[in-house]
C-alpha cells in the first residue's frame, strides 16, 4: 500500500496499523461512509457552481460524475444532460 503524499510517515504507519487492525465488516462501513461523504462533497459543489438547479439536476450531475456519459446515456437516455 502506497504512502499517502499529504500525511506524515509516522501517522500514516499508525493509520495502516489501525484500517489492518479493523474488521473487515468495519473495513466495509468506513469505505461505504468515505463513498457516502464523497458523494456529498461533489453534490454540494455542484449546488455551488450552479445554484440554478433542482434538486434533480444536481443529482443527474452527479451521477454524470459517477458513471460517465457513455453509461448514463444508457442507463438513463431521457434525463437531462447537465452540466457538472
Amino acid at each position: 500500500m502506497a504512502r499517502a503524499i499529504d500525511t506524515q510517515p509516522d501517522a500514516d504507519a499508525v493509520q495502516l496499523r489501525l484500517y489492518r487492525a479493523m474488521s473487515p465488516s468495519d473495513r466495509a462501513r468506513l469505505a461505504h461512509e468515505m463513498s457516502m461523504d464523497a458523494r456529498a462533497i461533489t453534490h454540494a459543489a455542484i449546488r455551488r457552481r450552479h445554484p440554478d438547479y433542482t434538486d434533480d439536476d444536481a443529482r443527474w450531475a452527479l451521477f454524470r460524475i459517477l458513471v460517465g456519459d457513455e453509461l448514463f446515456r444508457k442507463v438513463w437516455p431521457a434525463a437531462p444532460l447537465v452540466a457538472p
